[in-house]
């Protein structure tokens, strides 16, 4: 399985245009790009701190689908705004052939309760009394969102990817440590589970010895990758394609392929398999393994999906999906306890099962991560489920290391909760933007190899690639206008 074929790639062949490229200046090769030191607006109003116990004023957007899962969670606090660009998709979220799904009963009520917005930008400016904001939409609103709330002073929740690009997630990142009473959350619920928690722990306390190589794959995609964008059809409804496009600066029209599920394949709106599993697979050897910024990221894959045959990379939306199948190989040069180097396999791609795995324990299709050490693997499923050690005496090292990290109420369930508890100053943050910032930018940066179709070597103090300076692009985006960041 090769790169793609043609390696005379530009700006424009990933429907980046010349002022997206503007927007990437850099002072050299080496130098910084000038979009890593954007500074953040001031905000508008004074951080909500509600006192232990008291009910938080949530606002979502993206209220059906994922969003309503997170928010079924939360109906304990005053949920005063939704806002979605398909009600009908809302209410299909909360139903099933009998009725009112039993889980969604307390959400349905509130959602009757609160005031119903099909713009957020529309929101934020009419509602005045929303403290915390949680975001489940399609990526590519992730960033614009979030930071309008941030700078309202609005605490936020915004679900994996954080961001659509690395500037995005720089800039969020910026805005989160600038402003320390703004608690932030990302939407990957296995960093509150119990398992992923204890693999964790059985890394740092030396189970396995050194770590050099780890091997993560997923089942990702399950929705159309490696095509050319389908025909236009009639927009449902119920449904505002013209806000669901938001910042996306593309106009392909509508088509169910794209909304509401399926728009992680498709460039302009989604971050492939990556974006959808990475926060759950890669977060777990980021964290626990210190490992910074990867310095060195290559790519193979299938091919792009695309609109010509053969392909005419001078047309703006020449690459309309993402490849249906990739391997992309990170480095981490400047991991805290040496190099370490990352694997990653999508589109039903994987390394050979590890030998040694006990009989009982199966090596899930689903996805998965396995760390090979000096003194022994561990094996665990997506969300940190199931961790296993390999090897008699990594069992025995193991059965030592103790209980050392705090455990979140609730588990993988307790992480939009974990969030409230945090905002209320009742217990720390699980999964903040200056953890989840550094987790994105590493995930993205495999999406930025595989636009450059080379390897690329990475300055993360600087947030520049310094062996390709025209790659620097593919760190941003451009944005249609009334949507810019």
């Amino acid at each position: 399985m090769g790169q793609s074929q043609d390696k005379s790639r530009t700006p424009q062949a990933t429907g980046q245009t010349d002022s997206a490229s503007r927007r990437a200046v850099l002072a050299g090769a080496g130098g910084v790009a000038a979009w890593a030191m954007l500074p953040g607006k001031s905000f508008a109003q004074k951080i909500a701190k509600p006192g232990a116990g008291q009910r938080v004023n949530v606002a979502v957007i993206g209220a059906g689908g994922k969003g309503a899962d997170n928010m079924a969670q939360l109906t304990s606090q005053n949920i005063v705004a939704m806002c979605d660009v398909d009600m009908g998709r809302v209410s299909r979220s909360l139903s099933n052939k009998d009725g009112i799904k039993p889980e969604m009963v307390e959400l349905k009520s509130a959602y009757d309760k609160a005031e119903q917005f099909a713009d957020y930008r529309k929101m934020f400016d009419t509602r005045k009394d929303i403290e915390a904001v949680l975001i489940a939409t399609p990526d590519h609103h992730h960033a614009v969102a979030a930071r309008m709330a941030m700078e309202r002073g609005l605490h936020v929740f915004v679900q994996k990817p954080l961001t659509y690009t690395v500037r995005e997630s720089r800039l969020l990142t910026s805005l989160a440590e600038k402003t320390p009473g703004l608690v932030t959350q990302m939407g990957n619920q296995g960093h509150s589970s119990d398992e992923g928690r204890r693999a964790v722990e059985l890394l740092r306390g030396g189970a396995i010895g050194k770590v050099k190589d780890i091997h993560i794959w997923t089942n990702r995609p399950v929705w159309p990758q490696g095509v050319g964008k389908p025909e236009a059809k009639p927009v449902p409804a119920t449904l505002d394609w013209d806000l669901w496009r938001g910042p996306a600066n593309v106009d392909w029209g509508y088509n169910p392929d794209y909304a509401h599920f399926n728009w992680r394949g498709w460039v302009p709106f989604g971050t492939g398999a990556v974006g959808d599993m990475g926060a759950h697979l890669m977060d777990f050897p980021v964290w626990a393994l210190d490992l910074g910024l990867p310095t060195r990221i290559e790519t193979h894959h299938s091919l792009w999906g695309g609109d010509t045959d053969p392909w005419d990379y001078k047309r703006p939306d020449a690459l309309t999906s993402y490849p249906l199948a990739s391997i992309i190989y990170y480095e981490f040069g400047k991991a805290k306890g040496g190099p370490v180097k990352l694997t990653w396999y999508d589109g039903g791609l994987a390394p050979p099962a590890p030998r040694g795995l006990p009989a009982d324990r199966v090596v899930e299709e689903e996805g998965g991560v396995l760390y090979v050490g000096d003194k022994g693997q561990l094996l665990h499923d997506t969300y940190g489920f199931k961790p296993t050690l390999i090897g008699g005496d990594a069992i025995a090292r193991g059965a030592k290391i103790p209980v050392s990290l705090p455990r979140i109420e609730g588990s993988t369930k307790g992480h939009e909760m974990n969030w409230i508890r945090a905002i209320r100053g009742e217990e720390k943050i699980s999964s903040p933007f200056s953890q989840a910032g550094v987790l994105t930018e590493s995930m993205l940066l495999g999406m930025v190899a595989m636009r450059a179709d080379k390897p690329i070597e990475y300055d993360g103090a600087k947030g520049v690639i310094t062996n390709l300076p025209e790659a620097n692009v593919y760190l941003d985006r451009e944005y249609r206008k009334g949507w810019e960041l």
